[in-house]
């Protein structure tokens, strides 16, 4: 029935689908009682008789926003089927022959129904990495999805795979339109808890990520939407101690690549000590000290990223900025921001000259170009792993491969330490000095 088609692989709740759907689906118990808690089938959460209905039975808090289910109820779910197997890789582009490398072998492994995992530095080009493995799975008429934690990522990896795939591609986050059955689908992990055994290949870039990185629900949702001979890939340039232990553990394969595509090193961070703190920073000037490298970064006139800590003291600090350098193009933009997309396409272009934000653009965005300053790297919303990818926002082009990466601090902690000797070691594997 083609009036059924957008419902393959997806799953749903009772009040979801009319009698007649209902008619088409198969199911499975909303809940299993495993005294005394009952487990949701759709997220995996435990749940205690507090979250009980007026008629007794026990609903799931967790996955709410995805249609309330309760123990006395059914999960609705369609049998994912076969697409048309279509070339849709029209990207012309190279791959460096150490990304060939990792590409073939991540084709070959795949192709034996191995999960692997893509460790590879910031700017070495994961994404056309994949292209292989995506093409090859679509070429089979199968279901592939490549999901990331962040929405922002997703809509970036949208715009860049629309370009250079053909086929329709499903794009699915919290305010995206309807789902429109695809072979290839981009969603925020979140989206993932709609599917059911609906995947073939699995990929899953920026898995190290917030929130996705140890939340048990969305590691169940993505277990129960791939089928069950298909194949997870892993996407990350900072791993994390529960894949390495996978790793050892022979559940995941890993591929390495401490090179970036244009084959120059990682820029290394300095790291300049700044006496300014965010409990003052509502009331005290802009330090003179960090002016004068703001002032000498500006006449190279290449885009200034400044990364802090804060929404509202944020705010605050882009609107002194302002008045210091009232010829720029200065903005800020966070999580609450709702032309957030507007404001980082303006900054590519060179709209926005400086901008200010949260660790919301710390990961997944490319701005050619472009110089990296951290305020107050030593907070502790700037982990190690943030500090890195945070790097890596700096000399991810071709044209220039460098450029200023300066983490201003009041007092260096662990996090800076360790960020700094872990991107040196990166270019030591990848044969820098």
């Amino acid at each position: 029935m083609d009036n059924l088609k957008n419902y393959y692989g997806r799953l749903w709740t009772e009040s979801q689908l009319d009698d007649d759907l209902k008619k088409h689906a198969q199911t499975l118990p909303a809940m299993t009682e495993k005294f005394p808690y009952f487990i949701c089938n759709r997220c995996g959460s435990k749940n205690s008789r507090d979250n009980s209905l007026p008629d007794g039975s026990v609903y799931c808090r967790s996955c709410l926003v995805f249609g309330r289910i309760s123990s006395r109820e059914k999960l609705f779910y369609f049998e994912q089927q076969t697409f048309p197997e279509i070339e849709a890789l029209r990207w012309q582009g190279q791959l460096t022959p150490f990304q060939q490398s990792v590409s073939d072998s991540l084709r070959k492994a795949v192709k034996n129904k191995e999960n692997i995992l893509v460790h590879a530095v910031t700017g070495a080009g994961k994404t056309e990495m994949i292209y292989g493995t995506l093409d090859d799975t679509l070429r089979q008429g199968k279901a592939a999805a490549l999901v990331s934690p962040r929405v922002d990522v997703c809509l970036e990896l949208y715009k860049r795979l629309s370009r250079d795939f053909s086929c329709s591609i499903s794009l699915l986050h919290g305010e995206s339109e309807t789902y429109e059955r695809s072979p290839l689908v981009i969603a925020t992990t979140h989206q993932l808890l709609r599917f059911y055994q609906a995947f073939d290949l699995l990929i899953v870039d920026e898995v190290d990520a917030f929130p996705f990185v140890d939340n048990k629900m969305l590691h169940y949702a993505l277990d129960h939407c791939l089928k069950s001979d298909g194949t997870r890939v892993y996407l990350t340039a900072t791993s994390t101690e529960q894949l390495d232990r996978q790793i050892k553990q022979g559940q995941l394969k890993k591929l390495h690549l401490a090179r970036r595509f244009h084959a120059k090193p990682l820029v290394v961070p300095q790291t300049v000590w700044l006496n300014f703190s965010l409990e003052k920073a509502d009331k005290q000037k802009l330090p003179a000290r960090f002016l004068r490298y703001v002032r000498k970064q500006r006449q190279s006139r290449f885009p200034l990223l400044i990364f802090f800590p804060h929404i509202e003291l944020g705010l605050r600090f882009t609107e002194s900025l302002k008045k210091y350098f009232p010829d720029e193009s200065i903005d800020f933009i966070s999580s609450l921001s709702p032309d957030r997309l507007e404001k980082v396409e303006q900054f590519r272009n060179g709209q926005i000259q400086m901008l200010v934000s949260t660790t919301i653009l710390e990961r997944g965005v490319t701005f050619p170009g472009v110089d990296v300053f951290v305020m107050v790297a030593n907070h502790r919303l700037f982990t190690k792993t943030a500090l890195i990818q945070i790097a890596g926002r700096v000399g991810r082009s071709q044209n220039r491969p460098t450029g200023t990466l300066i983490f201003f601090h009041n007092g260096l902690n662990k996090a800076i330490k360790k960020a700094v000797f872990e991107i040196k070691e990166m270019n030591r594997k990848g044969g820098f000095k």
